[in-house]
């Protein structure tokens, strides 16, 4: 649940850490979003950078500008001023994922853990608008809710040693896609032939914390393999709509 009043939790010497609640829910996340957003609107002196989760927001400052107590009332403030309904419209970002074979190689184990078909698990997972709560674990990674309940699936025992870019996963209630080729141990639903980081553009990330995703499932390999052709040559475009 959220709390009457965020708490205020030190961070080392320099960073202290604001909660809003206890669970994690969109409308907790939401209150974390609206004080990144404001504090980082108000150009506050010492002030360095903010960084949402799910429930909580890390503020880290200069203590050679500011202090923790000048830091903690200017949040108080900000807190007090903000409505925790303000974030109103949000993009949602649509990822082509194709669900099959070597690009979803624990599509048939989710469907089984779960007593559903493979076409079913994909018509589940795509039916969904999720919310990327938080960015982490690997630049550009979304940490989605939403998944339904009946496509939590266990982690793998032994984590794979390298997932391929764009891997979308499933791990117990979550689900979330590979921004990088990196170890992972989540269960491999599909690829989605986007590129989510680039370090050499502006931005360098396809999502951020507070957008949803909509998956679109991809017909064939050939379509996957053209619109990875398309993003490689800086032919394709992200497609979003606003979600009110």
């Amino acid at each position: 649940m959220s709390y009457e009043t965020p708490k205020f939790l030190y961070a080392g010497d320099a960073a202290l850490v604001v909660e809003f609640g206890d669970t994690i829910d969109p409308g907790t996340n939401r209150e974390v979003h609206n004080l990144a957003g404001r504090l980082d609107s108000l150009q506050i002196p010492g002030l360095i950078e903010t960084i949402p989760t799910y429930r909580s927001l890390l503020v880290s400052f200069d203590p050679m500008l500011a202090t923790f107590d000048d830091i903690r009332r200017t949040i108080e403030g900000a807190t007090e001023q903000s409505d925790g309904n303000a974030i109103s419209d949000s993009r949602v970002v649509m990822i082509p994922t194709l669900y099959s074979g070597d690009y979803g190689p624990d599509l048939e184990f989710v469907a089984q853990n779960a007593g559903l078909t493979a076409d079913e698990v994909i018509a589940i997972h795509s039916g969904t608008d999720y919310l990327v709560y938080t960015m982490g674990f690997a630049p550009g990674f979304p940490y989605l809710g939403g998944l339904d309940e009946r496509l939590a699936t266990p982690r793998l025992e032994s984590p794979r040693v390298e997932i391929p870019a764009g891997s979308v996963g499933i791990a117990e209630g979550q689900t979330g896609i590979y921004p990088i080729a990196s170890p992972g141990g989540w269960r491999l639903i599909g690829r989605a032939p986007l590129k989510l980081f680039d370090p050499y553009a502006e931005p360098p990330t396809v999502l951020n914390a507070g957008d949803y995703v909509r998956f679109v499932p991809i017909g064939s390999e050939s379509e996957y393999l053209e619109t990875r052709r398309q993003v490689e040559s800086g032919e394709f475009q992200v497609v979003t709509e606003t979600k009110r």
